[in-house]
């Protein structure tokens, strides 16, 4: 009896232990569903009512995924509704540096690179930023456009040769994604104010093959006329631009062209064909 009872006794501590591990692993449900009233207060419009919430779970699990996520919440709410893009930028990199794997970390990263760029305007530290994001290659399929981001800064930069050789990137690593599109047009966009017409052209003639229905044609036709205006050929620009007709987005833009075209080639312009005059504007 007494060998019976200890051992009763020992099954029972046994299953204790094993009932208060299990309990410890599991997720403690009071930070959970703060989190979650926190969540439904955000998205009712309550952005104050909604911080306060998130501060308390991090008040009461200032660790773990429940923590991580709060992290990341207060830092979308300060950005997004509360227009601090510096407590916000805090928290998003308290979010990457607790865990580089997280599910938040990577989204983290992104804003990082887009407050650095956009509000702080540190352009060197956003280049690194977005670079940074595509040697993670955690998603691919955004390396694209944050290629073009870099691209993009060193435009804003001035730094026009470097622009042009991080599209080149673009298009040999990315060549059919959306973006490769949009770094033709930039392409086109830096080559004309390079004055590198002929380049331009043959970079419109690849844009076509890859792209042969784009939204971007307008827009390089645009760019081709503007090179035939720059070139002296003021006929073939004007037929160029007048094609445009009713297919550009800003008509007004090409009213001012043909008129200025119009009233250069009667004053003696370089070109040496003249309009017809069933072309010629009223």
């Amino acid at each position: 009896m007494l060998d019976y009872r200890i051992a009763f006794q020992f099954k029972f501590l046994v299953w204790l232990v094993v009932l208060v591990f299990i309990g410890a692993c599991q997720p403690d449900p009071e930070p959970r569903r703060l989190l979650e009233k926190a969540h439904d207060r955000w998205i009712d419009g309550h952005s104050h009512s909604a911080v306060e919430l998130f501060r308390a779970v991090l008040e009461i699990s200032p660790k773990g995924p429940v923590a991580q996520e709060a992290l990341f919440r207060l830092g979308e709410i300060y950005y997004f509704d509360l227009d601090d893009y510096e407590k916000a930028l805090g928290f998003f990199q308290d979010v990457a540096k607790r865990n580089p794997k997280g599910p938040f970390a990577y989204d983290s990263r992104k804003y990082i690179a887009e407050i650095v760029e956009l509000n702080i305007k540190d352009l060197d530290q956003a280049i690194i930023e977005y670079q940074n994001l595509i040697n993670l290659n955690e998603r691919p399929e955004e390396n694209a456009e944050h290629q073009f981001r870099i691209a993009s800064i060193f435009f804003k930069k001035h730094n026009y040769d470097q622009a042009l050789m991080e599209l080149e990137i673009l298009l040999e690593n990315y060549p059919k994604s959306d973006w490769a599109e949009r770094a033709y047009f930039r392409m086109m966009e830096i080559l004309f104010s390079l004055k590198k017409c002929d380049e331009a052209r043959t970079r419109y003639t690849a844009f076509q093959n890859a792209f042969p229905r784009s939204d971007f044609e307008g827009d390089m036709e645009f760019i081709m006329a503007s090179c035939l205006e720059e070139e002296g050929q003021l006929d073939q620009a004007y037929e160029r631009f007048q094609a445009l007709e009713g297919n550009y987005r800003y008509p007004a833009l090409i009213k001012m062209k043909l008129e200025g075209l119009e009233q250069r080639i009667k004053k003696g312009g370089r070109s040496k064909r003249k309009i017809h005059r069933s072309r010629r504007k009223d």
